[in-house]
């Protein structure tokens, strides 16, 4: 174990970033915040087909959960079907936008890609559903095999950072982030988090999970070299006094892209479900000025609409 991120009970970022301790969340919620509409129509779709000549498909279903289609086997990211991202099922962050794809039309599910235990990413019934239809193995962060297990879910592999895992059908390595854990008030950083780089027809895509801007996505280009796709947050990242250590803003998330050398990004983490401050399309606007303002190509960084896909092509 890598001792630089654990403390011997707790977790922790190297950087020393740490967010806000959980006392600070009535200032946060007393905020003023941009209104989001209660509902934006959504029209779910069938995923396409993987052709002979993509490595990878990969369908936005909302939020930080992406179908990722490959030769190998199906990968879910983050699944979250709730209807809220909370504990209760009558109060919290409510869906906006319904998924892009209807839970029955999901292909066979091989992997499930769990970055940390947060109700935005972790969704303990959509997991254990997953696991009685399609028998995935979810690869998770150290420490959350307990939460997981705890309502049924059979096969858990739990790596370290840069651990790789023995079970999946196609390379998996866990990487860093810069976030924290938390299923309560009194079990901060009691698991570990992170983002994952897998493999397919020898291209790398990153999913980066959660996280605050750091030097971890130079690391990951120095351990894994460039990377043909990188999947990042831009949203959730107001008010910054708040957010700033632990979710990135666009223009981070455009650094981020350049620190990975990734030869194309596709944003997440936004226009689903209202956790801050900042309005609904506020993230995709932000993130087009940043792309100017750094003079990266906007095809290059793009958006999906929920239910749309993107074929990444085989060399």
């Amino acid at each position: 174990m890598d001792t630089r991120h654990i403390d011997g009970r707790r977790f922790r970022n190297p950087s020393g970033a740490d967010g806000q301790p959980f006392w600070k969340v009535p200032r946060l919620l007393l905020a003023p915040r941009t209104r989001w509409p209660a509902r934006v129509p959504v029209r779910p779709q069938k995923p396409p087909p993987l052709e002979p000549t993509d490595a990878a498909v990969i369908t936005f279903i909302g939020h930080a959960t992406f179908l990722i289609q490959t030769a190998a086997g199906n990968i879910l990211t983050d699944p979250v079907y709730a209807e809220r991202a909370s504990p209760f099922q009558s109060i919290g962050p409510r869906r906006v936008r319904e998924p892009g794809v209807a839970f029955d039309d999901l292909p066979p599910i091989a992997v499930i890609l769990l970055s940390h235990n947060h109700y935005d990413h972790c969704d303990l019934r959509t997991l254990l559903t997953l696991d009685r239809r399609y028998d995935p193995v979810v690869v998770t962060p150290l420490k959350n095999r307990a939460l997981l297990e705890s309502v049924g879910v059979r096969r858990v592999e739990e790596l370290d950072w840069w651990g790789q895992s023995s079970m999946t059908p196609m390379p998996v390595t866990l990487g860093p982030a810069q976030h924290f854990s938390a299923r309560g008030p009194f079990d901060r950083n009691r698991s570990l988090w992170g983002s994952f780089i897998m493999s397919t027809n020898g291209q790398h895509i990153l999913f980066g999970g959660d996280s605050g801007y750091g030097s971890h996505f130079c690391d990951i280009r120095r351990r894994v070299g460039s990377v043909q796709l990188a999947l990042l947050p831009i949203g959730a990242y107001e008010p910054r006094w708040f957010m700033k250590d632990v979710h990135m803003n666009p223009a981070e998330a455009v650094q981020a892209h350049v620190d990975v050398g990734s030869e194309q990004s596709i944003g997440m983490h936004f226009g689903t479900f209202q956790l801050t401050s900042e309005g609904i399309d506020e993230p995709v606007t932000a993130l087009a000025e940043a792309l100017r303002a750094r003079n990266v190509p906007r095809d290059r960084f793009r958006t999906l609409e929920v239910g749309e896909s993107f074929r990444l092509a085989r060399r």
